[in-house]
């Protein structure tokens, strides 16, 4: 014999299925797009991005005078290139690709460093990230 509900006058007995189905979200408000031109300039603006480097940086880390090997890359050079692996959520590989075709694109004939460079010399350097919002284009400076 199954579970048998009485009723109660003025209860009545439902399954929380039933009663959260007739239940309903208010609809959401629909916003139409009304002028076309400046929707799609402003899509087209959020991809929008400028990297300058400064051709007079110290790409090249200066002597240290400390016995052993020298570091190839200042501290700014790597800063910038965990910069944009940050920035763009790049793994360490891709962001030496990607550093290498900016430097191309720059017009700049320097070295990129490792993916194993970046790795070792990150885990020493801090990163500084100010916050930005999402409001307008990103601009990225590369100097000293």
């Amino acid at each position: 014999m199954g579970l048998v509900a009485q009723s109660l006058p003025g209860i009545h007995i439902t399954s929380p299925a039933t009663y959260l189905s007739g239940m309903s979200k208010p609809a959401p408000t629909r916003y139409r797009t009304l002028n076309w031109s400046s929707y799609n300039a402003s899509l087209r603006e959020r991809g929008s991005l400028s990297v300058w480097f400064d051709p007079d940086m110290d790409w090249h880390a200066a002597p240290s005078g400390e016995r052993g090997r020298q570091q190839t890359f200042s501290d700014a050079a790597i800063q910038a290139c965990l910069t944009i692996k940050v920035l763009f959520g790049l793994p360490l590989r891709q962001t030496t690709g990607f550093v290498a075709s900016l430097l191309r694109l720059a017009g700049l004939d320097w070295p990129v460093p490792d993916f194993s460079t970046l790795c070792r010399r990150q885990k020493t350097l801090a990163v500084q990230l100010p916050y930005r919002g999402s409001g307008g284009p990103l601009y990225l400076l590369i100097d000293n």
